[in-house]
């Protein structure tokens, strides 16, 4: 088997005892995982925007507009600032699987991509650029602590979104 200190990329989890971010290819995968979110939020407010079809857009989505394209590139500089550092960046003490940070922020990023109202993205949002933030910190409690929150949004957004009808087989027009 390979040392522990190379993970084999392969292997989604690293071995026992070893957690998420606790080596340079883990906090740039991390780093990588935050661009695609920032580039979901783009396409997302574009699409928003788009929709008005040459229309007036209303002064409450303009706002929500910029202030998303803000956290965009807030995002995007977090995320370029972990690429650039990611060998000081470590955190050997995380105690997560990274497996399951990059899961966390895919799944970020999909609620980006799919939400209905994009005013309720800005809190999922801020829980990435905090997370961003607490990565370059290289403590584990603001790392945990960031996770729990994206966790959270991410949680609050599915408990928004419609749930689909199915019908019962059994069940039979009148």
């Amino acid at each position: 088997m390979a040392s522990t200190d190379t993970p084999s990329p392969n292997s989604p989890a690293p071995a026992a005892g070893d957690g998420g971010l606790a080596t340079p290819e883990q906090i740039a995968e991390l780093a990588d995982q935050l661009s695609k979110c920032a580039d979901q939020i783009h396409e997302r407010v574009m699409r928003d925007i788009r929709a008005y079809a040459g229309q007036p857009v209303p002064e409450k989505v303009q706002a929500s507009a910029r202030a998303l394209f803000e956290d965009e590139v807030l995002l995007r500089q977090r995320a370029n600032s972990l690429y650039a550092d990611a060998a000081t960046f470590i955190i050997k003490a995380l105690g997560k699987p990274q497996a399951q940070l990059v899961q966390l922020t895919a799944d970020a990023a999909e609620k980006i991509r799919r939400i209905g109202v994009i005013g309720e993205v800005t809190g999922l949002v801020a829980g990435l650029i905090g997370l961003a933030g607490a990565a370059a910190s290289g403590q584990a409690v603001p790392v945990l602590v960031a996770l729990d929150k994206v966790r959270k949004q991410v949680k609050a957004i599915e408990a928004l979104a419609p749930k689909p009808t199915t019908k019962s087989p059994d069940a039979s027009p009148s």
